[in-house]
């Protein structure tokens, strides 16, 4: 798996995106703190204190992505792979946001949040295309 090579372009968009997840991991435990408990889907709790420990441990598994994908050249492909599957994971509480009309971070619309929607497909790709886990995905694919 750690045979994929990856240009200069691809290393700079992990290392990109990698430094937006350490961000929005930090963001998750200070300053965005709140606008990101009106992430959590309500179906999955309204009890406020599991609502800020989902947030809080969710923010340690940014920060960890983040990490693994800047320094983790050895693991690229699978820190890429194990990051677009936490993007799905966490796609049904932008659905949520939309769904039941939640206000946060600027999201105050329904067309804004609905807009929203169709940017985290682009995050998985770019989690796999940067890592090399894309081109693993499809080679593994080709040898079966």
């Amino acid at each position: 798996m750690n045979q994929i090579k990856t240009t200069t372009t691809q290393n700079i968009f992990r290392v990109l995106l990698g430094a937006a997840m350490l961000y929005a991991g930090i963001g998750h435990m200070t300053f965005r703190r709140i606008a990101f408990q009106a992430q959590v889907p309500t179906w999955l709790t309204t009890d406020e204190a599991f609502v800020d420990f989902v947030v809080l441990a969710s923010g340690v598994v940014e920060i960890l992505f983040g990490l693994l994908m800047i320094y983790g050249r050895n693991f690229k492909v699978q820190t890429g792979i194990a990051l677009a599957v936490f993007y799905i994971l966490i796609f049904p509480g932008n659905i949520n946001q939309y769904v039941n009309g939640i206000d946060s971070f600027g999201l105050n619309t329904d067309n804004k949040r609905l807009i929203r929607l169709f940017f985290q497909p682009l995050l998985v790709l770019w989690a796999l295309w940067s890592s090399g886990g894309w081109k693993y995905l499809m080679e593994r694919k080709r040898t079966k």
